[in-house]
């Protein structure tokens, strides 16, 4: 039997693998902070950013690394970083034996707002 679905962000964080649970804390900060008028949920039993109804970004924490979902698209340069970070269609692992690239999540937090805007733009059309 599966284990039951965290209430919130901080019930997943305070369940995940204790190695994951402070950079679960800092990817959690770093799209807080990229993404301020996002609001968190839980959503497929993982943490969940959400922004006018739909979802912008997730991440989940494992024994040896933590992951981010969707990888954005489109910017050459950036998909071009995340290279040693790809683990997968449109996902993203972070290993916990090295420091978290806080400025690059931040860069994929950030193109994910520009492709929800895109989005929407595109359904007001």
């Amino acid at each position: 039997m599966p284990p039951p679905k965290p209430a919130d962000i901080d019930a997943y964080i305070a369940a995940a693998p204790e190695q994951a649970q402070a950079a679960l804390g800092q990817l959690r900060a770093a799209i807080r902070k990229a993404a301020p008028q996002a609001t968190e949920g839980i959503s497929y039993a993982i943490p969940a950013f959400h922004l006018d109804g739909g979802y912008l970004i997730y991440f989940a924490g494992y024994r040896h690394h933590v992951s981010l979902y969707p990888q954005p698209k489109g910017d050459a340069a950036l998909l071009e970083a995340l290279g040693p970070y790809r683990a997968g269609k449109g996902t993203l692992q972070f290993p916990l034996d090295r420091k978290l690239p806080l400025a690059l999540i931040t860069r994929v937090v950030k193109a994910r707002l520009k492709e929800h805007a895109e989005k929407a733009k595109g359904r007001k059309t």
